[in-house]
Formats: C-alpha cells, sequence, structure tokens
C-alpha cells in the first residue's frame, strides 16, 4: 500500500458521500432548465437527506432483519468500491479489492440486499419491483463484466488501476475500437444499473413503471435517507469508473498535494459533465416498456463480446 493508494483511500469514499447528492442536484437542475423550469436548485437533495434523517425510523410490521441492514449494506459496498477504485489516484488502498470481478461483486451485492428487503416486505409492489430488478441485473452484471473485461485483455490484468494506468500511458487506447465497444456497452450499463431513463424513471411512482422505486416503497426516515444517498454514490462511482476507464487524464500519479487535488477536481468534473449530459439526454427519452428493456440490454452485451474478440484480434 502505497502513500498515494492511502490518500485516495480517504479522500475519494469522503468526496463521493459529500458531491453525490450534489451531483443529482445537477442532474435535476439541468433537466429543469432543458424543460423550461426554475428547479429547486442543486442543494435540493442535500436539504432532502438531512430532513429524513431527523425523522423517526419505521419499520413495516412483520419485516426482518433484511429489510433492516439493507440499507446499511448498499451504502457500505458503495463505500468500499469508492476507497479502492482509481478515482482521483492511480494507486488503491486495497490493489486486492480493486480487482474487477471484486468491485462488480461488491456493486451486485447491494443491488441484491435492495431486493431481498423489497421481498422481506411482503408487499405486492415490493415484491413486484425486486422481480424486475433481479431481470435486469441478471442481464447487466455479465455485461459489466465482459466490457471491462475487454479493457483488461489487452493490460493482462483485471485489475482496475492496471486498465486506468495502462489507458493513462497510451492515449491512444482510448479510440481504439475496443475501447468505443465497450464504452457503448458501459453507457447502457450505467443506465441500467442507476435506474434512469429509458430502463427506469427515478421520478415516477407509476405502478406500471416502477422497478427502484417499487423495492424502496416501504422505507422511511433515516433508512430511506440512506438508500437515496447510496443510490447517488453509486451513480457517482458508476460514472467516476466510465470517466476514468477511458478518459483517465488528470488523476494523480503521485502523492504530491498539487497532483492529488487536480486529480480530485478533475475527477469531479468529468462525474459533473458526465452526469449533465446523461440528464440532458433524459429529456428527449421515452421510457421503454418493460418487455423491451432485456432487448436493449442484451443489445449492450453483443456489443461487449464484440469488444473482447476485438481486443484478441485486433492487439
Amino acid at each position: 500500500m502505497s502513500a498515494l493508494g492511502i490518500v485516495g483511500g480517504v479522500l475519494q469514499p469522503v468526496v463521493v458521500v459529500a458531491a453525490s447528492p450534489v451531483l443529482v442536484g445537477v442532474m435535476r437542475q439541468v433537466r429543469a432548465k432543458l424543460e423550461g423550469r426554475a428547479g429547486a436548485g442543486i442543494g435540493q437533495p442535500w436539504r432532502d437527506l438531512r430532513k429524513l434523517f431527523r425523522k423517526e425510523r419505521i419499520a413495516p410490521r412483520g419485516t426482518s432483519e433484511v429489510f433492516r441492514f439493507a440499507p446499511l449494506v448498499l451504502v457500505t459496498t458503495t463505500l468500499v468500491v469508492a476507497v479502492v477504485a482509481p478515482f482521483a489516484t492511480t494507486d488503491s488502498a486495497m490493489v486486492a479489492v480493486a480487482d474487477l470481478f471484486a468491485v462488480v461483486a461488491l456493486l451486485a451485492l447491494g443491488t441484491v440486499a435492495l431486493a431481498l428487503a423489497g421481498l422481506d416486505t411482503g408487499t405486492a409492489f415490493g415484491g413486484m419491483g425486486a422481480s424486475r430488478e433481479m431481470t435486469i441485473i441478471a442481464l447487466v452484471e455479465p455485461t459489466l463484466l465482459v466490457a471491462i473485461f475487454a479493457l483488461s485483455v489487452r493490460v493482462g490484468s483485471t485489475n482496475l488501476t492496471s486498465i486506468v494506468t495502462s489507458t493513462l500511458y497510451d492515449p491512444a487506447r482510448v479510440i481504439s475500437p475496443v475501447s468505443l465497444l465497450a464504452a457503448v456497452a458501459l453507457i447502457v450499463v450505467i443506465v441500467a444499473e442507476t435506474g434512469r431513463l429509458p430502463v427506469d424513471n427515478p421520478s415516477t411512482h407509476l405502478e406500471l413503471t416502477m422497478v427502484h422505486e417499487a423495492m424502496i416503497l416501504e422505507y422511511a426516515g433515516p433508512d430511506l435517507a440512506l438508500v437515496e444517498l447510496a443510490s447517488a454514490m453509486r451513480l457517482t462511482v458508476f460514472l467516476g469508473l466510465l470517466a476514468n476507464l477511458f478518459l483517465p487524464w488528470g488523476i494523480a500519479t503521485s502523492a504530491a498535494p498539487v497532483a492529488i487535488l487536480v486529480g480530485v477536481l478533475a475527477w469531479v468534473a468529468k462525474v459533473a459533465v458526465l452526469g449533465s449530459v446523461l440528464a440532458a439526454g433524459e429529456v428527449f427519452l421515452a421510457k421503454l416498456r418493460l418487455f423491451r428493456v432485456p432487448e436493449l440490454l442484451a443489445g449492450s452485451f453483443l456489443l461487449a463480446l464484440l469488444a473482447v474478440a476485438a481486443s484478441f484480434f485486433l492487439a
């Protein structure tokens, strides 16, 4: 564990926790401006979280510890990814956990915990949302693995820090067919994993369209605040991975204070731009009908497979 890795392991989760609600606020504000509305301001998500944390914790009758601990699992797994992934620095605080398979497993664990909590409530909405979420994750997780694996083939390692460092010192790889195919597949994965349009609509409570929201309808107070915070953190983590796997410039390669500051600012700027572009795109998209979502995800998996094939033939 290097000094650079320790600094990144301390700074990155702090930035993720502090900036994730702001990112959601920025994205909502971008949508509001494009739709001709004033918007509530970029600080509104933090104000909502503060209000929820002050409320009383309430759990539905008959629920078990699965329901109570799911928000903590969701937050914890995301925090671990924020600690180990190369966002602001090229070194990791825990190199072994910065592996592709470990990171994907951690992100999937949080999703599964929330789906189990939806089932634990015993409500029709919770079961429906959990069923839909499991259908999506069954298609999304293989795509995420294969897309990033395509980048790891030419590096010879599935460690995310090695992939980012390799791209940093060989910029020509960014415009290769492997990177372009993997990037498109990963964008679709991020949209599905974070519940954005056209896969899901985070602002709706309509029965026929809910996926993520259906699983958390029974949460209230601090538990709901943790779920909302974790959702924002996961969005930041996924956009950070997308930014640094394909555009790692600005990331700190030394423990010098100036390099660390530039790395954090570059990471925040890239995530903010990607989030704004995602929000702007949502204005012009409609939600897909549920039975069409697997077709979209299957298409992204095919692109990821093509990226892997291209990584062998074009290496």
